[in-house]
């Protein structure tokens, strides 16, 4: 069943549209020091092929607001300056090429800085991405709640929107994030009855790969399944890549994005008799550049291999030396072991051609 999407406000960063029911895009953010060009642009073209959307850099120095010109110049896709603090730095980050900057207008300053910023943004139409963090609340919100809550993300965040629209401007994007995962699905689910802004959304900070994912896939499920959400970033303690690969399945699995060969695979059992983990790792290596639409099934056992198989396009099912080769349930050759990898791929790069 199709996900009903929240209408929202369309927003334009650089060469992209979000909001208004466009796609979904993923975002990451690089971990290179934004100073260091070379580095920099090549994380950025690396996590772009692999279906990164919109990028984030950090921008804690002016070294690195001028930075953001030559990487510009180098990339395809947008790039947004991640700011703290320091006003000099987002407008410098417009004046050199930022397509979105990131400000926590509460730690900006003074409302004249604050508005500094928004003429600079104004000024050449870039937007403005609200972000606020659970961890980073006003004290005063925190005492009302009587601790950090999501009634209270959203009044800090709507708080800060408020002040940018008394400015006059009202090309934004919002960000609200917990890593407390309950508290940022509710914290989404007030924010979006409350604006029609766009919203980033994720779980900050989630942890390793391994727990962040699964962390993320909860709460971006639960948030995304409501119709709730614009732009998504996986945020792990790791490459950013891995934030990518984890941001595509998510949405796939919600429907929310077509494209890229879907791998499925049985678990391990007394049955296995063939290295069934390392062929399923080396079955999603290898069909992750191919541009097709699918689903690939690889199984452990030729007993209930090509059963188990019956609802993917293709698969393979190894058993004690030898393997099936199998198109929607149905076992089309029989092969040895070391050869299955390799006629699947085979049958990968001249499916259209089948």
């Amino acid at each position: 069943m199709e996900i009903a999407r929240k209408h929202t406000k369309k927003v334009s960063i650089g060469s992209r549209t979000i909001g208004g029911g466009s796609p979904i895009l993923i975002q990451s953010m690089t971990n290179t020091k934004t100073e260091d060009i070379p580095a920099t642009v090549a994380q950025i073209n690396q996590l772009a092929a692999a279906g990164c959307d919109i990028i984030r850099c950090t921008v804690p120095t002016m070294e690195a607001a001028l930075a953001l010109e030559s990487i510009k110049r180098q990339v395809q896709i947008p790039v947004v300056a991640d700011i703290h603090f320091d006003y000099r730095l987002a407008i410098a980050a417009i004046e050199h090429g930022a397509d979105k900057i990131r400000i926590n207008p509460g730690n900006i300053g003074s409302r004249e800085r604050v508005k500094a910023v928004v003429d600079a943004a104004k000024e050449r139409g870039i937007p403005i991405r609200v972000g606020v963090n659970s961890g980073s609340l006003e004290q005063a919100v925190v005492e009302k709640y009587h601790g950090v809550t999501a009634e209270g993300i959203v009044e800090s965040a709507l708080a800060q929107v408020a002040l940018i629209e008394d400015l006059g401007y009202h090309n934004l994007v919002i960000s609200i994030k917990s890593s407390d995962v309950m508290m940022c699905v509710r914290a989404h689910e007030l924010i979006a009855a409350k604006s029609s802004y766009p919203l980033h959304v994720g779980i900050t900070e989630a942890g390793t790969i391994l727990s962040g994912s699964i962390k993320s896939a909860v709460g971006l499920g639960l948030i995304l399944n409501q119709g709730i959400g614009d732009t998504v970033r996986v945020s792990l303690t790791g490459s950013p890549l891995e934030e990518v690969k984890a941001a595509k399945l998510i949405l796939r699995t919600l429907g929310l994005r077509r494209g890229g060969v879907e791998v499925v695979s049985c678990p391990t059992c007394g049955r296995t008799n063939i290295d069934l983990i390392g062929l399923a790792n080396q079955v999603e290596e290898m069909a992750a550049d191919i541009p097709l639409d699918i689903k690939v099934a690889v199984m452990g056992c030729v007993v209930n291999g090509p059963g188990e198989a019956k609802e993917a396009d293709i698969g393979i099912a190894g058993g004690a030396g030898e393997g099936l080769l199998i198109k929607r349930g149905q076992v089309v050759k029989k092969l040895p072991e070391e050869q299955l990898l390799s006629a699947l791929r085979e049958e990968l790069l001249h499916w259209g051609s089948n």
